[in-house]
């Protein structure tokens, strides 16, 4: 593949040029982050497995209506995405409590809550993503009140065909992350889900046992992290062959 530029990089993935206008490639990197970078890891083969479970995850969501910037897998590490214009926040569905939330409000975790929750963080690394509110979103200009409602909408519906495929393979969906862009058609803007989907964005457990298959497992020492996601790909039929001896990124700058 000929080389291109890089145009942005991050902690678990990189971006470069398309091969057409509109378009980017998103490389999926073996780094694993927690705690905003303060640990740190690489775990062989992990990109590989994003990747495969990304493109599981936004293909089905292209299935059913909910729009997504995947166009298709190139390798094993690499997809090709549509460019848009990223809204700076992570969208947050939660079903059950865990992690910040059980902190911030003293419920235990595992607790089932009433309905889904969801929350809006600003994202920015030097503040630690904080938590923000629709009126914070609003009036710093991030989103309008028609784009919240929007997102809302998206992300409940990402849910609903989250909670229901890992519902069918054993795995309870606790919460996950989204992000969300802007594309325009003319003078016609639309919203669609960007990023991942993948382990890295979700906390998964395993139904019966409550084991953990997400990266609770990296930032708490529960054991292997491949492992974990590996048995995410196999229980959803798409675990990649020979994913520890996938090449370094074939896109350089």
């Amino acid at each position: 593949m000929a080389r291109r530029t890089k145009v942005y990089e991050g902690k678990a993935k990189v971006l470069y040029e398309g091969p057409e206008p509109g378009t980017l490639v998103q490389y999926f990197k073996d780094d694993a982050t927690a705690f905003n970078a303060e640990k740190k890891a690489v775990i062989e083969g992990k990109g590989a497995l994003n990747n495969r479970l990304s493109e599981f995850f936004m293909t089905g969501l292209n299935g059913i209506g909910v729009p997504t910037h995947f166009i298709r897998r190139l390798n094993m590490r690499e997809q090709l995405i549509r460019a848009v214009e990223m809204i700076p926040l992570e969208v947050v569905v939660r079903n059950v409590a865990a992690g910040s939330l059980s902190k911030r409000l003293g419920i235990e975790e595992g607790t089932a809550l009433p309905r889904p929750i969801v929350e809006f963080y600003f994202k920015d690394d030097s503040l630690g993503d904080p938590l923000v509110t629709e009126e914070h979103v609003i009036a710093f200009g991030w989103a309008s009140q028609q784009d919240l409602d929007d997102m809302v909408a998206l992300a409940l519906r990402v849910n609903d065909f989250l909670s229901g495929v890992m519902m069918g393979v054993g795995i309870r969906l606790i919460d996950f992350k989204i992000e969300i862009g802007r594309v325009w058609e003319g003078d016609f803007q639309r919203l669609i889900v960007a990023d991942e989907i993948s382990p890295d964005s979700c906390r998964l457990w395993d139904i019966k046992t409550g084991q953990k298959f997400d990266k609770d497992v990296f930032r708490r020492d529960l054991g292997s992290l491949a492992d974990a996601y590996t048995e995410v790909a196999r229980r959803l039929g798409v675990l990649p062959r020979n994913i520890a001896a996938v090449a370094k990124p074939t896109l350089i700058n």
